[in-house]
Formats: C-alpha cells, structure tokens, sequence
C-alpha cells in the first residue's frame, strides 16, 4: 500500500528520515523528532496506511496537531494518497454541524485540534473503542499552544491504543506521561539533516524609523518572487500591509487575529501564485503548506534562535535554495547571528514590482453541494475558453471554491460563465479581491 500511495503522490524515493520512522514504528511507540520541513507527515502517514483495517467501519486512527491549518495540510497529503480510506478533519472556526454529519459515516483517520476534537469527545459524536493508532503531530507546539489539558482528557478516553506516534521540531527534555508513550524508539533527526541546504544570509541595516521604507525598497528589489515577511507583532504587519497597498503592491496578510476565512483565503492567494507577498507573525513559521518560499524577511528579528530556525525552514526547504534578509537597527545583534551578513544594496531607487501572472476565481459552492475539482476544471476550460496552460491551483472547500487563473484571461472568463450552472445550479462566481 506504501509503495502504490507514493506513486500516487509522484514520490520515487524517501528521505533516510522517512524511512526511518516506517522501520521504527514497525517495532513500538516511535518519537520522531525531525525540522521543519523535512517531510515529517509521511513519516508518519506511511506507517499509518499499514495499520489501517478495511473492515472497520468506525475511527481507527487520530491524529491530534496544534493548528487548523496544520490539519488540513495533512488532511490534502492523506487524500492525495487515494488510499480509499476516509478522513475527515475537526478545527475550530469549522462548522460542528458539517463535522457531527460526516461522523453517521465515520472516518477511518479523525485529524483534528484538541479544542475540538474534546468538544466531539463531550458530545459523544463518535466513538473511540476502535481507535487503535495516535499520532501527535508538532506536540512541542501543542504544549506550547496550552493544550495539555485537552490532549489528556482526550488521551483518557481511548482504550484501544496500541501504537502511538510523537513528532517534535525541537528535542524535548520530558514527554508527558499522559501520552501513555512507552519505551519509544526515537528517530532523531534534529542534528543530522540541515534545516536550510543552501539558504543565504544578508542583512539589512536601517534606523528604526526607516524600516517601512526599507522593507519596501527590499520587496520592490526581489521583486516577483514568493516571498513572507515575518513580524513579531500583529500591529508591524498591518503597518507594513497598509504601506504596501498605498504603494500599490498586492499582498496577503496572516495572523491569529483575523478571522479563519480570511487566513485561509490570504494562504489560499500565496500558494496559487495571486500574492508573491505575505506578511505575518510567527503563526505562519510552522506546520503551514504554503509552497517552496525563496525568501524570508525578518522585518523583526525574533527572540530566539529555535524561532529564528522554524522561519528559515519555509525557505530551502528539502534541498532548495532561498535567501533570508534580516533587517538591524545599526546596534543590533541578537545573540544567534554568529557574525553580519553580507549587507544589501537598497540604494537604487525602488521600482513597483509586475503584478502576479495569476487572479484567483472565487466560485460559491464546495464540498457540501458535491461539487469538485473535475466540475471547476470543465466549467472553465469548455465554458469558459481557458487553456489548460491558463488554469493553475484549484482548492475545493466546504462551502466555496477558488482557482487560480491568468490575470490576462480571467475577466473574459468570468464574463462567459457568470449566467453558467454547476451541478444544475446557478451560482456566483466573481474574481476575488
């Protein structure tokens, strides 16, 4: 089953850490440490495939992660596999009734937040006598997210568990007891496997009330090139943000402060390719799938090194290349800069860089009205007069759908489909702004 689901995944060969952890959890309880970036979800999804039974028609197999975006991220990877087993994912912001009604056909895999995944616990929305396999997915961030309290009580109330996963970023010093771990093989990968391959260091030196201009003059320098800009603060990332739609550079912004629809939009428009610009706190350092990033700008240095090391981990991830730029008042030097990089060039003067080749389309309808990627891809390339070539990223939610689009192609496009129906209805398409 491995080997058919790595085909599926257009994946010839694993990683030593990958095939480590399949070696590993073949033998026991398995604590795989590994950085970011490195592939740690089919170090675990792999060994999963091969405990799953086809004729259990309840829960098998939990997996507890820290983040909304993080479970919805390996939810993709699980369903890209095609293994025929369903998954379903539960996170807060998400509709408990849409959850509680896809428990009458229970999933195989439940990946979920604890916040949740405790409030369907309470409720009795599924039963937990089959599942037999826990995968706690970042559970350093989980502890520090301050989900102790709900992992246990969730931990508690499974029986049946006779193998369990931890995966971590960092070592840890202590595993809880409450993860029920026992004598686990750890595969440690934390010191062996380069975070960053090939990633570049520079520097950006500028007086504290010049950094606005800098970072505008660094983002019209690197020009078309995906690119997130980190902030220690919510309120830098609307300063920079409001800055930038003054100048007129597109953009997206993510924070824990907006609302979960348009987080999910913002990294919706950065993977397809609408934004090459999202700036954000240190929500987005971890656990996100958002595409090879080629460079990171610390516009606020972090306070410590293991932060400094998760935000370069979404450039040169697996053996890329990318560069990270980080901005210093003249006196600053965090204690984790072994020495100043090479210093960058701002002085040419700045020039707006090209808007994206590509527009996101935003149709009404997902998942719920059975709509999927097949009844998009006909709409627009039948209906709407789009060349294959004109069509890229198509994401399918619960009650919405969004595709990417040549900006050059998709006024016209919109135009032709707007009076169109999908599965017999009409519905609103619109290019999103």
């Amino acid at each position: 089953m491995i080997k058919q689901a790595l085909e599926n995944l257009k994946i010839t060969a694993l990683n030593p850490m990958q095939e480590a952890a399949i070696n590993a959890a073949k033998k026991g309880d398995v604590i795989l440490l590994s950085p970011t970036g490195s592939g740690k979800t089919l170090g675990f999804l792999l060994p999963l495939l091969g405990l799953l039974k086809a004729d259990v028609p309840t829960v098998q197999a939990l997996i507890m992660v820290p983040s909304r975006e993080l479970a919805l991220q390996i939810e993709q990877v699980f369903k890209a596999m095609s293994t025929g087993f369903k998954v379903n994912c539960c996170y807060g912001g998400h509709d408990v009734k849409t959850e509680r009604n896809n428990f009458s056909q229970p999933p195989a895999v439940l990946i979920g937040t604890p916040g949740r995944i405790a409030h369907h616990l309470r409720r009795e929305s599924f039963s937990t006598r089959t599942i037999q396999t826990l995968i706690l997915d970042e559970f350093d961030k989980a502890l520090e997210f301050g989900f102790q309290e709900d992992m246990a009580f969730i931990i508690k109330q499974m029986p049946a568990i006779n193998k369990r996963i931890l995966t971590s970023a960092t070592k840890m010093e202590e595993i809880p007891s409450f993860t029920g771990i026992q004598k686990p093989i750890t595969v440690n990968f934390l010191t062996n496997v380069t975070v960053a391959p090939d990633l570049k260091q520079k520097a950006v030196i500028a007086e504290s009330e010049d950094k606005l201009e800098a970072v505008f003059a660094l983002l019209c320098k690197i020009g078309n090139e995906s690119t997130l800009v980190f902030c220690n603060h919510r309120d830098a990332v609307d300063r920079i943000s409001d800055l930038l739609w003054d100048m007129g550079i597109p953009h997206g912004i993510f924070h824990g402060g907006m609302e979960q629809d348009d987080r999910e939009r913002a990294l919706l428009k950065f993977r397809n390719g609408s934004h090459k610009i999202l700036i954000t706190t240190d929500l987005a350092s971890r656990g996100l799938d958002i595409p090879e990033i080629e460079h990171i700008v610390h516009y606020q240095l972090p306070h410590n090194e293991e932060a400094f090391t998760h935000r370069n981990g979404r450039t040169a991830r697996m053996h890329a290349t990318g560069t990270s730029y980080l901005m210093m008042t003249p006196d600053e030097k965090p204690s984790y800069i072994k020495e100043i990089p090479e210093i960058e060039d701002l002085s040419a003067e700045p020039v707006l860089p090209k808007p994206s080749a590509w527009a996101t389309l935003y149709i009404a309808a997902g998942k719920k009205d059975k709509v999927n990627k097949v009844d998009i891809v006909g709409l627009l390339l039948k209906k709407g007069e789009l060349a294959k070539e004109d069509l890229g990223l198509i994401e399918v939610l619960d009650n919405s759908s969004y595709a990417a689009v040549k900006r050059n192609r998709i006024e016209r496009t919109v135009a032709l489909i707007k009076s169109e129906k999908i599965k017999n209805k009409k519905i609103k398409i619109e290019i999103s702004r």
